[in-house]
């Protein structure tokens, strides 16, 4: 089993699956990048902002209904801060894509103005969806879709599952293009992969149960102890090692192993389980906040690379001269 410390997961099809991103691009007027509202650093794809360039954007906050109202309300007014407009959705019941296409109008308001110009009235507005795996791309356009008489698109269960571009008519005057999950090639921040693993962003196989609800547990511990505590009826103190609180749930479950040790694996698969299904409550795992925290732990790792670099490139030098 993997080690949650080294989460690494990019299949080979994903590079393909950027460049295919790279060249629609000319294809479409704007883009509609869909992210995790509980994640909502991790669930966007860094290498995509390099990707769009300046085309225009829109970002839908999905699965809202299971993230913090009031922390999604936070995200929203950063994304206005950094002039993007953001909108909290939930793809199951559709709550929130009445705003989608007012906006993105709104957006495009110039182009669509320049087309009238030309005489191009009536010129269908072209959209791509990209987002990370199993973030719920599917499931907005067969909400988009339905009544449209439009076909469905096929929901993937699996993150990392490839399909084809393909294009679906929304609506009046609306074009959609869907196109596979990417990631990006390397987590340079492990907390990243960790919370794409919690999220079910990234295959189960690639990490252990248990050490991946101990991570889970870890957050949780300074971020919203109690939500553990009700769920399964335990108490802790916020010191205490998380593989012990792992162990109480297993034990308020009743899951034991022979010789009435506690079933770690079990308990670990249940725990994300319940939270993936949001039985842990509205639960938000990223703040705007902890941008910046991110952003100096990414210059320290820069740094330690610089020096390890550095080192190495000496080592070598040394070792051509002898």
């Amino acid at each position: 089993m993997s080690e949650v410390q080294s989460v690494q997961w990019f299949p080979g099809h994903m590079a393909k699956t950027r460049r295919a991103i790279q060249s629609s691009l000319k294809l479409v007027d704007v883009v509609a990048e869909l992210i995790d509202a509980r994640i909502p650093v991790s669930s966007r794809n860094p290498v995509l902002k390099g990707i769009i360039g300046s085309k225009p954007k829109i970002v839908l906050m999905n699965k809202a209904d299971m993230a913090d109202p009031a922390q999604t309300a936070q995200w929203v007014e950063y994304f206005k801060q950094h002039k993007t407009v953001a909108i909290p959705i939930d793809c199951k019941t559709g709550r929130g894509l009445n705003r989608l296409m007012p906006e993105i109008r709104g957006i495009l308001r110039e182009q669509i103005a320049a087309w009238e110009r030309k005489g191009m009235t009536g010129r269908p507005i072209r959209i791509m969806v990209v987002g990370v795996p199993n973030v719920g791309k599917s499931s907005l356009i067969n909400r988009l879709c339905k009544g449209g008489g439009a076909g469905k698109a096929a929901v993937q269960d699996k993150p990392g599952v490839t399909r084809r571009n393909q294009w679906f008519t929304i609506g009046k005057g609306f074009e959609l293009l869907d196109t596979p999950g990417i990631l990006w090639p390397k987590f340079e921040d492990q907390q990243v992969g960790l919370k794409l693993a919690f999220t079910g962003a990234i295959n189960d196989d690639i990490l252990d149960p248990e050490n991946m609800a101990i991570a889970f547990i870890n957050h949780m511990i300074s971020r919203n102890p109690d939500c553990l505590r009700n769920r399964y009826q335990i108490t802790f103190d916020t010191i205490e090692e998380p593989h012990v609180i792992l162990e109480k749930i297993a034990m308020a479950r009743g899951f034991k192993k022979k010789g009435d040790e506690p079933d770690l694996e079990r308990a670990g698969k249940i725990l994300m389980d319940e939270y993936r299904g949001g039985k842990l409550g509205r639960l938000t795992l990223e703040l705007p906040e902890d941008i910046d925290v991110m952003l100096e732990q990414k210059k320290a790792r820069a740094a330690e690379k610089a020096v390890l670099d550095k080192e190495r490139k000496k080592a070598y030098n040394n070792k051509k001269k002898k």
